[in-house]
């Protein structure tokens, strides 16, 4: 028994500590951007990037856990010699990435992963941009790492015992054993008993982009890359001719007025942005739902200004996020949230907002490392971000973590005296499914439909609690609430995934800085043009914004494009077309629609493809 703990477990960490050596060696190549983090950073680079380093030793010690297993039932020395040269042939692999990466990250600024698989058919290209590498002393510490890479493991596998002859019911036992440690990696492996499987949003933590960076596990990265297929090189939307393409979205956003009329009492209002799960206009009252299921919005919105046609660009949390929050277009089989070093490039209303000195925050009821949402929001810059980990466990009334009342009820507590301006989003979870509430159910049935309602009108019902508390505030009438779905849902009705009307959600603005009440808009948009909307109301230039319009600019085009799968919508007052890119037909026609706005739906889906692949 002592043998196969011996060996197992000292294999385990091996790998484990000869990641935190890599790290160091990062640390100490890049001493330039090191330097500027404090002794508590470096500590936390380290202590954060664990859980990866673990990981990915995890996945390399099935083999060789498989190799002692079978060594110990067949008491034969040549499984031993497996895992040598096992380990033998993956040092100078890793040693050989981990290098790599320590130059290619002086020159592209992100860890190594698939991308540069990109330049394999292109070897000319490939050494050409190699060519100013270092290389002689990139080969001295690639040498001097596989050499500390190999004395460590010899120093380590010398120990290593061929098992001796023994009763058979001590060999049982001792395969138990081993197959129970053989299980047990899968625990390391996905980072933990948490719903959510280890991403790179595990090992971010601070505004500095190089400490996230740093935490990460090069191997583990690449890996991972790989697998989500996150690095396309080519646009599989290319419908017409590039120019042609981009010409017709140009189309779309021009012209633009020079002024908008003014909502706001006040130049710098708080903003409470507040995302509501699945929030579909299908049950909103206010937006000819029934009126029972949401009462409280729909008072809401006698006293502020609802937007009636608004679409979700996507039909995911993740990227709805990035549709809200950035004014960037969705991805079909991807996106972008899920690769962090293309997030780094998109602006944010949070970034914005803390340039005129708001105080950020997010808050959440479940784990932000879901999706690599996390990454995402520290990119953003946000000053503050709270989630699951943050309340009390005996809160923990959620399959995703804690109730959407219990969730205002601590937005409420930490807002009591405030840094004004403020930009405090939230993010609700209780109408997700499997739809559990903690509250009696409004309405009767155990069907899916019916428990989805429930959900609804609970949210609503934890919104109207908040809402009316928060009015109580002495910050309510400086405060602009914002009120968005992050995507629509196929209930009720269930529609089809291409349908308009699982994409239509509700947009909603009130509060005590608005000065218009009672107030509807009629213009047909997109989650997309939330951003540059409120930015213009506080006279803040929107051009970075370049996928969006104002939806309260009389001269800007009203459409809305969204993604599904594998292929777009695109609503104007036309009438709405939808488009599958496997067959390379229409799913949905309406009558009216010209044969322009299929064409600009199609440009604006390569173009958008495109504009994220160069990201």
């Amino acid at each position: 028994m002592k043998r196969l703990l011996t060996k197992t477990v000292s294999y385990f960490f091996f790998w484990t500590f000869f990641f935190e050596v890599c790290r160091g060696l990062f640390l100490l190549y890049h001493s330039n951007k090191t330097s500027a983090l404090t002794a508590s950073e470096i500590g936390k680079v380290f202590w954060y990037g664990l859980r990866m380093d673990l990981s990915f030793a995890a996945y390399l010690s099935v083999l060789p856990f498989l190799f002692f297993l079978l060594e110990t039932g067949f008491r034969k020395n040549i499984f031993l010699k497996m895992a040598q040269w096992y380990t033998y042939v993956m040092l100078p692999l890793l040693t050989l990435l981990i290098i790599a990466d320590l130059e290619l990250y002086a020159a592209w600024g992100f860890r190594l992963d698939s991308t540069p698989l990109q330049y394999l058919n292109t070897p000319a290209e490939m050494i050409a941009s190699a060519a100013s590498a270092p290389v002689w002393l990139l080969s001295l510490l690639y040498l001097l790492l596989l050499i500390v890479g190999v004395i460590g493991f010899r120093a380590m596998s010398r120990r290593w015992e061929t098992s001796p002859q023994r009763k058979s019911s001590r060999v049982t036992l001792e395969l138990a054993v081993g197959v129970f440690l053989l299980a047990l990696l899968v625990l390391p492996i996905r980072g933990g008993w948490q719903q959510i499987p280890l991403n790179q949003s595990d090992v971010y933590f601070s505004q500095k982009i190089f400490a996230n960076h740093a935490g990460v596990n090069v191997p583990w990265n690449v890996m991972h890359s790989v697998i989500k297929k996150n690095h396309n090189t080519k646009n599989p939307y290319q419908y017409i001719e590039e120019k042609q393409a981009q010409a017709l979205v140009q189309e779309l956003y021009q012209p633009k007025s020079d002024s908008v009329p003014s909502l706001l009492r006040v130049k710098r209002p708080n903003v409470l942005f507040i995302i509501l799960e699945s929030y579909t206009a299908k049950f909103i009252g206010a937006l000819g739902g029934p009126p029972e299921v949401t009462p409280n919005f729909n008072a809401l919105a006698k006293e502020g200004i609802l937007f009636q046609n608004i679409y979700a660009a996507g039909d995911r949390s993740e990227k709805g996020m990035v549709a809200l929050l950035s004014g960037y277009p969705v991805q079909t089989t991807t996106s972008i949230i899920k690769t962090p070093k293309k997030t780094e490039r998109l602006p944010q209303l949070a970034a914005e907002l803390k340039r005129l000195g708001y105080r950020t925050s997010y808050y959440y009821g479940g784990e932000l490392a879901f999706a690599n949402i996390k990454s995402y929001l520290i990119n953003g810059q946000y000053d503050q971000l709270l989630e699951k980990s943050d309340f009390p466990s005996e809160n923990y009334n959620s399959k995703w973590g804690v109730h959407d009342h219990i969730l205002f009820d601590k937005v409420l507590a930490d807002h009591q005296a405030p840094k004004e301006p403020f930009l405090t989003t939230i993010f609700t979870l209780s109408s997700h499914e499997p739809y559990d509430i903690p509250r009696p159910a409004a309405f009767q049935g155990t069907d899916e439909v019916t428990q989805f309602k429930n959900s609804f009108h609970y949210t609503d019902w934890a919104l109207g609690r908040f809402i009316s508390d928060a009015k109580k505030m002495p910050w309510w009438q400086n405060t602009l609430v914002v009120l968005v779905a992050d995507h629509g849902h196929p209930f009720p009705g269930h529609d089809q995934n291409d349908a308009p009307s699982k994409f239509r959600i509700p947009l909603l603005l009130t509060g005590g800085a608005l000065a218009v009440k009672d107030s509807v808009v009629t213009t047909i948009g997109s989650q997309t043009d939330l951003v540059p909307t409120l930015l213009q109301q506080l006279g803040v230039p929107t051009h970075q914004f370049a996928w969006s319009k104002n939806l309260l600019d009389a001269k800007a085009t009203p459409f809305a494009f969204y993604v599904f799968n594998d292929g777009f919508g695109m609503v104007t007052p036309q009438g709405t077309v939808t488009f599958d890119n496997v067959s390379q037909k229409p799913i949905l026609r309406e009558a009216g629609v010209p044969d322009k706005q299929i064409e600009q739906g199609k440009a604006y889906m390569q173009t958008s493809f495109g504009d994220f692949l160069k990201k």
